[in-house]
């Protein structure tokens, strides 16, 4: 099943390059122009000028010789052992303190048809695209794809758990006042306890699938170019692997704006609603996530749609097998998403918008944040928002399971890994 990797990862010399916190950064696709100014402005060898190069065509060109130039100055270097990273985010999320403990290594590159490496969402090709030209001019994953395993007995998070009790290696803490800290694991015993404990297991991709998707079509480019074969470091990617059951496991929900509709009406879009949904006015911004939060806990699909100017309705599905009727060939893990049912029964029978219009994003937009869902209705920007409760790491699993894909942003796993604490660089320039 899953092969695993220690690797000597690439870190920042913080004697060179200066306070750790001021190095690492928040994913790439989360960065506005405007922060990542800020980050540069903070340190000039933030990592952000090699995740996220800006200019023109030659961006990806620089940032490979930013990195050459950062390894030669001694900014960068990598370890000279190989090794597993153990990752602690310690993390406040909905009023409480939660840990969340896995680790870092390198994993084999597989197609998602060999059932190893599943993915549980669809993905959008111009993320794609750019991280293709950036790996081809750094030949590096500054970032970790962030995957899930089952470890029904918890062996190997016991391990894991095990090297990480000390002083850790490295510790930062973000903007969000989340605290990362990284412990370095050379001990050839462990890492190949742990690297046999994974030949039975499959892993599920929690967040990354553009980098993981690009990764492999990197290394059967390099292969095909006669630059790599089987087996390479190119195979394999940096991933973060966590316990499927870790109980800080926290997921938000993504919620959907649409926008941009010809002669929108609230009260037929309500009426055309009706037959698939029981549908309450609810009077107020609490009364709304009060009422979410009960349907969520007694398993009902239930989300709210937001038409302005405080108006806000519960829509309840009727029956739960509704999704099943128009999708015959679907699993029932895949039927029962509430973002399922939001998209097949409202978005794209109701409002007319398919798939491929939700994929470019030409009348539906995303984001993570209730006030901004809200308030893009109340300025003009959208017709109305969808709030969504948030999918439940076990309906991940099964849609994963059923080789299948939610649409795309169904989740949003919290908090995010940190980038710049440890980067796997798996070949030099050619």
């Amino acid at each position: 099943m899953a092969e695993i990797k220690a690797f000597k990862g690439m870190r920042y010399n913080t004697e060179n390059g200066g306070d750790l916190n001021s190095l690492v950064c928040p994913p790439y696709d989360i960065i506005s122009d405007e922060q990542r100014t800020g980050y540069i402005e903070k340190n000039p060898y933030n990592i952000i000028r090699l995740e996220l190069p800006k200019g023109g065509d030659d961006r990806y060109k620089e940032a490979g010789d930013t990195l050459d130039r950062w390894l030669s100055e001694g900014v960068l270097a990598q370890d000279k052992k190989d090794s597993i990273y153990v990752y602690e985010m310690e993390f406040t999320a909905n009023g409480t303190k939660n840990k969340l403990k896995g680790f870092v290594s390198l994993v084999k590159l597989e197609d998602f048809s060999k059932g190893i490496v599943l993915p549980h969402e669809e993905t959008l090709s111009k993320a794609k695209v750019d991280r293709f030209n950036l790996m081809s001019e750094t030949f590096c994953n500054f970032s970790q794809i962030y995957s899930l395993y089952m470890d029904e007995n918890g062996s190997v998070y016991s391990m894991i758990d095990g090297c990480s009790q000390g002083t850790p290696d490295m510790s930062v803490t973000d903007g969000d006042g989340t605290v990362h800290r990284m412990w370095c694991v050379t001990d050839e015993d462990v890492i190949a306890k742990v690297s046999k404990a994974f030949e039975d297991k499959k892993l599920y991709i929690a967040d990354g699938h553009h980098r993981y998707e690009t990764a492999l079509n990197f290394h059967k480019h390099l292969v095909e170019d006669g630059r790599a074969v089987d087996g390479d470091l190119s195979n394999y990617i940096s991933m973060m692997l966590v316990n499927i059951e870790n109980p800080g496991l926290v997921v938000f929900p993504t919620h959907r704006m649409v926008h941009g509709l010809e002669n929108f009406d609230a009260a037929k879009l309500i009426e055309a609603c009706k037959p698939y949904f029981i549908i309450a006015e609810a009077p107020s911004e609490e009364r709304m996530r009060a009422a979410l939060n009960t349907f969520y806990f007694e398993g009902k699909k239930s989300f709210a749609m937001y038409t302005g100017c405080g108006k806000c309705y519960v829509m309840t599905l009727k029956d739960n097998h509704a999704v099943k009727e128009f999708l015959p060939d679907m699993s029932d893990a895949y039927c029962g998403l509430d973002v399922s049912v939001l998209h097949n029964l409202v978005l794209e029978r109701i409002f007319g918008i398919d798939k491929e219009n939700m994929a470019n994003q030409k009348n539906l937009s995303y984001t993570r944040s209730l006030e901004e869902a809200l308030e893009a209705v109340d300025n003009g920007d959208a017709d109305c928002s969808f709030i969504l409760n948030p999918t439940k790491v076990a309906e991940i699993r099964d849609v994963a399971l059923a080789n299948e894909k939610m649409p795309q942003k169904s989740t949003y796993f919290y908090p995010k890994l940190i980038t710049g604490l440890v980067m796997n660089k798996f070949a030099d320039r050619k």
